[in-house]
C-alpha cells in the first residue's frame, strides 16, 4: 500500500480542501504533513461553507481518520476555536482525529515575534499571515521549539516559561514595538491546550507505517502551495516550510518508497496573496471579474487575492518538483465571465525566451501569451463530463499536452457535488 499526496501547484488557496473532501471517501485516514493556521482549507457541502486551518479536511467523512502529523505546527488557539466549532455541529472529532507528539506548538510569543519582524521589514515586507509561523518553525530548527508531546510532561510551564522570556528578549530589540495583552493571549493559549487534550496523542510515524502494512489508504494533505516552498518557491517570499510532495516524507515519517500517486491542483487561472513576483498578474477588467467571480479574498487572512492568467512555466516547474501523476483544475467555472482566456506559454527575460522558472525575483519575466476562446455557458449545473462546452474542452486538452500529465478532475464550483471526473482515479 501507498500514501498518495494531495498539494497545491500555485501559490496556495488552489481549492485543496474541496478535493481532499471528494477524495476522503477512498481512503481511511488523511494526514496534514506541513504548515498551519496560515492554512485556510474551504469545503462546501449540504450549502454551508466550512474553514478549516489545522485540521486535516477529512474530518467530516465519517470513516476516515484524521491525523496531524509531525511536519505541522500548531497553535492551540486556533485550533481549540475549530474543535469547538466541529462540536457545535456534533461532529466526533476526539473519535475521528489525532495529533503526532512532534508537531510542534505555537506560542502566544511567537505570534509577537512574527508582528515584529514584518513590520521591521517596513516597505520589503514579504507579506506573512502574523500567524507565527515562522518563529515556530525557526526554534524548531534551532532545536529551541515546545512539541505537543511536552503537554503530557510534568515541566511543561518550566520549558514554556523559558521558551517564552527568550522571545522576550528578542523582542526587546525592536524599537518601537509594544507588547500589549500577552496575559490574555497566555489566557487562551492554555485553555487551547486543554482542548488539544481532548485529542489522542500519537507517534504518527508509527501510526501511519502500522496502517500501510495493514493495507489502509492514506491520504497525505498539503497546505499553502508549491510555489511557496521554503527551498524552490520565490524567495523570500515563501512560506517557512517544505510545500512539496518531498515534505510528506519529513512531516509524516513516511518513506519515500511509500509515496504512490501525487494529485497536483491548480486553477485555471493563476492567485496569490500577499507580495512577491506574479509575471501574469491583472490589473485591468479581466482581472476584476475573476477576483469578484471567484471570490478570491484569503481564507485564513481575508485579504484580497492578487488574480492572473494560468502560468504555464511556473506550472510546470511545480509538476516536476512534484513528481505529479494526476492533476486537477479547479474554478473552470469562473472564467465563464471573461471575454478571453489566456494562457502564458513562455517568459522574456533579459530578451530570451525561456519557459524555466526564474531563480530571482529581479530578472522581471515578461509572459508571452497564447489566447483562447473564453467558454460562454454556465458550469455549475454541469454533471456530466460530455456536457462541457468545446472550447474548455480545447483549453484542457491543451494543457494536458503542454504537461504531459493527464487531468483527471475538472471543478465546476465550490460544492462537493460541482466535480467532473474526466478518469478514473484508480486509489491503490
Amino acid at each position: 500500500m501507498k500514501v498518495d499526496v494531495l498539494l497545491g501547484l500555485q501559490w496556495g488557496d488552489e481549492g485543496k480542501g474541496k478535493i481532499v473532501d471528494v477524495l476522503t471517501p477512498h481512503y481511511n485516514v488523511i494526514a496534514r504533513f506541513q504548515g498551519g493556521p496560515n492554512a485556510g482549507h474551504t469545503l462546501k457541502f449540504q450549502d454551508k461553507k466550512h474553514v478549516l486551518h489545522t485540521i486535516p479536511s477529512g474530518i467530516f467523512r465519517e470513516n476516515a481518520q484524521n491525523v496531524i502529523g509531525n511536519g505541522v505546527v500548531v497553535d492551540p488557539v486556533v485550533l481549540a476555536k475549530e474543535l469547538k466549532a466541529l462540536k457545535a455541529l456534533g461532529v466526533p472529532f476526539e473519535e475521528r482525529m489525532s495529533i503526532s507528539r512532534k508537531a510542534h506548538l505555537i506560542i502566544p510569543t511567537h505570534r509577537l515575534l512574527d508582528a515584529a519582524s514584518e513590520a521591521a521589514k517596513g516597505k520589503e515586507k514579504i507579506g506573512s499571515t502574523l500567524k507565527g509561523i515562522g518563529p515556530t518553525y525557526m526554534d524548531k530548527t534551532g532545536r529551541n521549539g515546545l512539541r505537543v508531546g511536552d503537554i503530557e510532561f510534568e515541566d511543561f510551564n518550566e520549558k514554556y516559561n523559558k521558551l517564552k522570556e527568550k522571545h522576550l528578549t528578542l523582542l526587546s530589540r525592536y524599537d518601537g514595538f509594544e507588547i500589549e495583552n500577552l496575559e490574555d493571549l497566555e489566557i487562551d493559549f492554555f485553555e487551547g491546550l486543554n482542548w488539544i487534550k481532548k485529542i489522542p496523542f500519537i507517534d504518527s510515524e508509527y501510526f501511519l507505517n502500522q496502517h500501510l502494512d495493514i493495507n489502509q489508504k492514506i491520504l497525505a494533505e498539503g497546505a499553502q502551495g508549491s510555489l511557496l516552498d521554503i527551498d524552490f518557491g520565490s524567495y523570500p517570499f515563501v512560506t517557512s516550510s517544505n510545500t512539496i510532495a518531498a515534505g510528506a516524507c519529513t512531516g509524516l515519517g513516511i518513506a519515500p518508497n511509500k509515496i504512490g500517486e501525487v494529485f497536483g491542483i491548480f486553477k485555471a487561472y493563476c492567485t496569490r496573496v500577499g507580495s512577491g513576483p506574479f509575471p501574469t498578474e491583472l490589473f485591468d477588467e479581466d482581472g476584476k471579474t475573476i477576483a469578484n467571480v471567484g471570490a478570491e479574498f484569503g481564507a485564513t487572512t481575508g485579504r484580497p487575492r492578487r488574480c492572473g492568467w494560468l502560468d504555464l512555466p511556473a506550472l510546470k516547474y511545480a509538476c516536476m518538483l512534484n513528481g505529479v501523476t494526476k492533476l486537477i483544475m479547479m474554478k473552470a467555472d469562473v472564467l465563464t465571465f471573461v471575454n478571453h482566456v489566456k494562457v502564458c506559454t513562455h517568459y522574456l527575460v533579459n530578451g530570451i525566451k525561456t519557459d524555466r522558472f526564474p531563480y530571482s525575483i529581479d530578472e522581471a519575466p515578461e509572459p508571452i501569451y497564447k489566447t483562447f476562446k473564453s467558454w460562454d455557458a454556465d458550469l455549475t449545473k454541469l454533471t456530466k463530463l460530455e456536457e462541457l462546452p468545446i472550447e474548455l474542452t480545447e483549453y484542457i486538452d491543451y494543457l494536458e499536452a503542454e504537461l504531459k500529465i493527464p487531468i483527471a478532475i475538472v471543478s465546476v464550483g465550490p460544492d462537493r457535488l460541482q466535480t467532473i471526473n474526466r478518469l478514473t482515479i484508480e486509489i491503490m
